[in-house]
């Protein structure tokens, strides 16, 4: 069962998570929500660590944390308390899965205690049974044993057997998929039992490398809201620090797709400086927390909360993190936030009910293709391409073309895409580097191209299918839609190039010869064919067997790739109320529709004041800057930007 309602009539929530520990005293808590409430952030998340609450005798002290509950009554907070059964000092993110029978009878009973205890107060508002689910790896646990063999036994023979060729069956795969559901389902069921119909939250988290592990359709049943974590001293590896803000927006709109009709609330943004915990050691500026918590909110989060208020004292994040100072005094980035929150406020009865204004474009990802490349790995020499992230950095690349123009992509699973319509006119899918596509999909892109929409398939798309085979000699399952053979793949060294419809585009890692049936060749060399369009039934295909979006993304340049999908795509007749009238390297735009009204919230991460235009399907509406945090201005069509400014502006 699923509480959407109950989230859906809140008002946009923005916070930061007060951190409880033995040591600090009741004025010092009170501070910190008093703090809470100055900024407008009524809503928070709480650790409860069974460790500082289960005595030796197994008797149970709630003071410290009832502490912090009666001051978020007092200052009318509302509180996520995250569970937190017990863990080792050094343990960072908490539990993940249980070891055994007997430690997963000891959760339910921490549960029992804790849930049971804290309902009773006002500032109460729901819960977040695990943080940051996902672990990278196979569960190692003795319980993951046990269970895996129970759900082996359970799983009926696919139909679907790769033609009869010996095939990786990826069980170890799909059934961490399963496990990680079944636990937050378990966790629920248990919630529930004390505190009946309360909200659950969870927070994934590491996105771009953990995706695969998170059936979001699943966990809709259950979940009150999805959110996640999106830090950038852990999570962004794939992005250098210029595009941090562009990484927000993909892992925004990746929970986005996961959500479905259930809401979505960043539950995680680094709010502050990292010493010796996370990958790399930065603080965000105050330019750096607007443009987080602004592509949040451009995403159609429900709101946000930082990563935290206060520094912790002790463990290996001592003194990191906090939004505020050591001596509980607001930073320059608690500032920041407070200035988007209070926009915000003044403009609730849009932001309450405002949907993002969607393209059309759907770039999609497949778990499989995740799982294979992670399994074909054989060391040696380092290839960008062939790596791990060689699929999800694929995907991105043509996310960040995108962006360039002010054009909103979904970045969806492919198990999240409605293949269900009667038509896709207006629609798009981009398949970049989705070196496996499993074989139930192969007749739902056939019928979407079909039924009016576009295709653009780049790389390796559908190279194997979900047991690894290879499809090239299977009689490739996509000769229909994309008009063509493929009759090998050649590696390259180094970048190379390849014209297609007169546009010079890189060639990176592979590139494939094609051999045509029904399809137009559109990149010739020596004869051979390396690139294709094919219209099929009402749409239209087409294929470069070549990395072109990564081959783009390690030239950090969008150009050429930009001008073949205005081609492709026809930007001019997607249904986007504004976009960029030309690319604009650095920058990007999100774009927000309530009731007739439209918001346009502008990013500029690159070096310099940026003078643009807005080419615009709303002619008679005239722009209203409600927020610019460098001073800068907008009149007619034309945008006058500083660089790091976030510029939102509301048409009337």
């Amino acid at each position: 069962m699923s509480y959407t309602t109950k989230q859906e009539a809140t008002p946009i929530l923005f916070g930061a998570e007060v951190f409880i520990e033995p040591g600090q005293t009741a004025e010092e808590i009170d501070l910190w929500f008093r703090r809470l409430s100055e900024a407008g952030m009524l809503v928070t998340r709480i650790r409860l660590f069974e460790t500082y609450m289960h005595q030796a005798g197994g008797t149970w002290d709630y003071t410290l944390f009832d502490t912090a509950y009666k001051a978020a009554d007092k200052y009318g907070i509302k509180i996520y308390g995250n569970l937190f059964p017990r863990t080792a000092f050094t343990d960072l993110g908490g539990l993940k899965f249980p070891k055994d029978a007997d430690h997963l009878k000891s959760i339910s009973q921490y549960i029992e205690n804790v849930v049971g205890h804290f309902k009773q107060f006002p500032s109460c508002y729901g819960w977040v049974p695990v943080n940051e689910p996902g672990v990278g790896s196979f569960p190692q646990e003795q319980f993951a044993t046990d269970k895996y063999k129970e759900w082996r036994d359970a799983q009926k023979q696919s139909e679907y057997t790769s033609g009869g060729y010996d095939r990786f069956d990826f069980a170890d795969e799909r059934f961490h998929l399963w496990y990680n559901t079944w636990f937050l389902q378990w966790l629920t069921d248990e919630i529930h039992k004390h505190h009946p119909g309360s909200i659950i939250h969870v927070n994934n988290h590491a996105i771009f490398k953990n995706v695969a592990e998170y059936d979001f359709p699943a966990w809709r049943n259950f979940l009150t809201s999805l959110g996640g974590s999106a830090h950038a001293s852990w999570h962004f590896d794939y992005f250098p620090r210029q595009k941090y803000a562009l990484a927000v927006n993909a892992n925004c709109e990746i929970i986005r797709s996961g959500a479905g009709e259930i809401p979505w609330f960043m539950t995680e943004l680094q709010g502050g400086n990292n010493t010796y915990s996370g990958f790399l050691s930065l603080c965000p500026t105050k330019y750096e927390i607007a443009q987080w918590l602004w592509t949040a909110i451009g995403a159609e989060s429900r709101g946000a909360i930082f990563w935290c208020l206060n520094p912790r004292s002790s463990g290996i994040e001592a003194g990191e993190w906090a939004m505020l100072n050591y001596h509980s005094e607001p930073s320059d980035r608690f500032i920041a936030a407070r200035e988007v929150i209070d926009t915000i406020n003044s403009n609730h009865t849009f932001f309450n009910d405002a949907k993002e204004a969607e393209s059309g474009i759907n770039i999609l990802y497949t778990r499989e293709s995740l799982w294979i490349e992670k399994t074909l790995q054989m060391g040696g020499k380092s290839y960008e391409g062939r790596d791990e992230g060689g699929v999800m950095k694929s995907a991105i690349a043509y996310f960040e073309a995108l962006n360039e123009v002010g054009v909103q992509a979904n970045f969806k699973e492919i198990s999240e895409f409605d293949f269900g319509r009667e038509s896709y006119d207006g629609v798009a899918i981009i398949l970049a580097h989705q070196i496996s596509i499993p074989s139930k999909y192969w007749p739902l892109l056939t019928a979407f191209v079909e039924k009016g929409g576009k295709l653009i398939s780049d790389g390796l798309t559908a190279c194997y299918d979900e047991n690894a085979v290879g499809t090239m000699r299977l009689g490739f399952p996509l000769r229909d839609v994309l008009g063509a053979d493929v009759l090998e793949y050649k590696a390259i060294d180094g970048m190379q190039e390849t014209t297609v419809s007169d546009i010079i585009l890189p060639a990176f890692q592979w590139t494939g010869i094609l051999k045509p049936t029904t399809a137009k060749a559109i990149a010739l060399n020596n004869e051979e064919v390396h690139a294709t369009v094919n219209h099929y039934g009402k749409g239209t295909a087409w294929w470069i067997p070549t990395m072109a979006g990564l081959g783009s993304r390690l030239f950090d340049d969008y150009a050429q790739l930009n001008e073949f999908l205005q081609q492709a795509l026809n930007y001019d007749s997607l249904h986007v109320p504004f976009r960029f009238s030309q690319p604009q390297p650095g920058l990007m735009m999100k774009v927000l529709s309530a009731n007739g009204e439209y918001i346009t919230i502008i990013i500029n991460k690159s070096d310099e004041r940026c003078e643009l235009s807005l080419t615009t399907q709303k002619p008679n509406l005239q722009p209203m800057v409600i927020f610019a945090n460098c001073g800068g201005k907008a009149g007619g069509n034309h945008v006058s930007i500083e660089a790091e400014e976030t510029m939102v502006i509301r048409w009337v």
